[in-house]
């Protein structure tokens, strides 16, 4: 046996003698000592794909029971107790509520007489709640909350878990208890079932709720809509056509999938196509794809961040981000929405001080933005960020889900927006289920990103491959983008989605609605900030021929209540003014025209 001295990576102390066994050689101990030394002293300006070392490989061998202690034999592990979280009662909640809510109207009132300068230092032009309108926000959440508390503490719901001692509970309190007041009550909002293609017109299902939104029934009738609610910016969601045409000959070639990973069985000619064409499209070296948009985020993050690496995330972005940086275990933090100054401020105070812990310096620092923000409709800074990245010497990933195809009078994203050099970006990622109407996502950067990707991605060894009819969809639609077909309708295309963006978001505002995002991002966010106006709003547009989408909180900020419109090149004129007539109508009857700004009366042209 061997007596191994584990040392902590951050101070270098001695922090315990551990057994090891026999069959473990001298030299991996050693090697084990010079791989943890190795990586304190790697530096944030070293480029390249970061190798992480195993650690603990020697533990991991052969891992004992018991921690050997100088001169007095083993001692066995203490017992960790585990203490029940004791739930908080209803009148607590209840007044913990109520002295939030006082503190508010406090300070809200006070703020009505003495105003403060709270304007926010954005590229876009955000125009501000007022605070009547916030103070009526909380005070409608307030009230739901106030009588649903009241609700359950006469009729206690049974929501206990049974047979789950011991375990994680799947369903939060307070969770569960916003699920039943708030959400159940407008649920037939959401998650609506369709039967047809999401083009420009989409057929939904009729449903209603007989019981205030415990259950949700069809009626076996179909409601056709006009559809501003689908990712479908330039118009391939199609079942005819050449996409629908080449889809289906590769379905009866090669079936619709592998049922192998990448690794293994998983990669054909037709995969080795469309990643050559997507680096090709992209103007960079290489790239490499994946059957899930969502994935391409959580799987692959992992693989390019870890422990003592450090990321600068803006506060707006998407979930699968989030996620992905989570289990990379790599250091976070946050910088305000588009916020160039903020972003450099807190990129330079981590690289002073490195670590907050050990004081060691980062081994690399990632910046991690989005093009186009599903939420809030806004591009991001790319110059700033290239000009700051370059400054500090960090990386640079864009996630281009909602902006490739949709920006750039190529359709090549933010890049192609700015017209700014692929390569500047390091790590560029989007996905395939919008713009090009089909699944999956990708990565594109340099030959050594994407050979260590290669290796690496859990989604390359362990998820099953794109399905060929889906690789060919975005081959089909990527060649009329690029216009490598010989005709001009990938160009046609862009340049519909461009005039109906900035005549639907000018017509808006000329109305007197609250607009948020940039002026040629299709993202149209449409602020209402109370719960029951979304829901108004998604019900009435149905009945009037017009499918959009609500989003409330916890999706966004309690007061960035919204209608987020999502344009398409499919879309014509007249249906744009179809749109624009019912959404018009339903403000007025809702109350929504919340805009303050002198608006235009000058026509405005398509």
């Amino acid at each position: 046996m061997y007596l191994v001295t584990l040392l902590d990576g951050r101070n270098q102390n001695m922090v315990a003698h551990t057994e090891v066994s026999p069959q473990v050689s001298p030299e991996k101990i050693l090697t084990a000592g010079e791989c943890s030394k190795t990586r304190g002293s790697e530096s944030v300006r070293s480029k390249g794909p970061d190798v992480l070392c195993e650690q603990n490989e020697i533990v991991n061998h052969k891992k004992s029971n018991h921690v050997a202690v100088a001169g007095s034999g083993t001692v066995p592990h203490p017992k960790k107790k585990s203490y029940k979280e004791e739930d908080c009662s209803l009148f607590v909640a209840f007044f913990t509520f109520l002295s939030y809510g006082v503190l508010l109207l406090v300070g809200y009132i006070k703020e009505f007489f003495v105003p403060v300068t709270t304007k926010e230092k954005n590229r876009e032009e955000i125009e501000l709640c007022s605070p009547f309108t916030n103070f009526t926000i909380y005070l409608s959440y307030g009230v739901l909350f106030f009588v649903g508390y009241v609700k359950e503490f006469f009729y206690p719901p049974s929501t206990k878990e049974k047979n789950r001692e011991g375990y994680v509970p799947l369903y939060i309190g307070f969770e569960s208890f916003y699920t039943r007041n708030v959400y159940r009550r407008i649920q037939d909002c959401w998650n609506r079932a369709i039967c047809s293609v999401p083009g420009a017109e989409i057929d939904l299902m009729e449903r209603y709720t007989p019981d205030y939104g415990w259950t949700i029934k069809h009626t076996g009738k179909t409601i056709r809509c006009i559809n501003v609610g689908s990712y479908n910016y330039l118009g391939f969601a199609e079942n005819k056509g050449p996409c629908h045409d080449a889809a289906e000959e590769v379905t009866r070639e090669v079936g619709i999938t592998t049922s192998s990973p990448r690794w293994e069985l998983g990669t054909m000619e037709i995969h080795r196509k469309l990643e050559s064409l997507v680096a090709e499209f992209l103007g960079v070296e290489d790239a490499i794809t994946f059957g899930m948009g969502f994935a391409t985020n959580v799987l692959n993050l992992p693989s390019l961040l870890g422990p003592g690496c450090l990321v600068l995330s803006d506060e707006f972005n998407h979930a699968s981000l989030i996620l992905g940086l989570r289990l990379s275990g790599a250091t976070v933090k946050v910088f305000q929405h588009n916020n160039p100054e903020d972003l450099e401020k807190k990129l330079r105070e981590a690289i002073v001080y490195g670590h907050s812990r050990t004081r060691r310096p980062w081994k690399k620092a990632v910046i991690v933005v989005e093009g186009i923000y599903s939420m809030e409709g806004s591009i991001c800074d790319l110059p700033n960020l290239i000009r700051i990245k370059n400054k500090y010497k960090a990386y640079l990933y864009v996630d281009e889900a909602h902006s490739i195809g949709a920006l750039g009078s190529h359709g090549g994203g933010v890049t192609d927006y700015y017209g700014v050099d692929p390569k500047e970006v390091d790590m560029h990622m989007g996905t395939f289920t919008k713009s090009f109407g089909a699944a999956g996502g990708y990565i594109a950067g340099s030959k050594d990103l994407i050979n260590h990707l290669r290796v690496t991605s859990h989604a390359q060894v362990y998820a099953a491959s794109m399905s060929p009819p889906v690789a060919q969809q975005i081959i089909t639609s990527m060649v009329i983008i690029m216009g490598k077909d010989g005709s001009t309708e990938g160009r046609r295309r862009i340049q519909q989605l461009s005039r109906n963006v900035k005549y639907f978001r000018q017509r808006l505002r000329q109305m007197g609605f609250i607009v948020y995002g940039h002026d040629d991002s299709p993202v149209v966010p449409m602020i209402l900030y109370l719960i029951p106006k979304i829901s108004m709003f998604v019900r009435e547009l149905t009945k009037r021929g017009v499918a959009g989408v609500g989003v409330g909180f916890p999706a966004t900020k309690i007061t960035g209540g919204r209608m987020r419109f999502c344009l398409s090149a499919a879309h014509t004129k007249e249906m744009l003014d179809k749109i624009l007539k019912e959404v018009d109508e339903v403000g007025y009857l809702t109350a929504s025209h919340y805009s303050r700004e002198p608006k235009s009366q000058e026509p405005i042209e398509w």
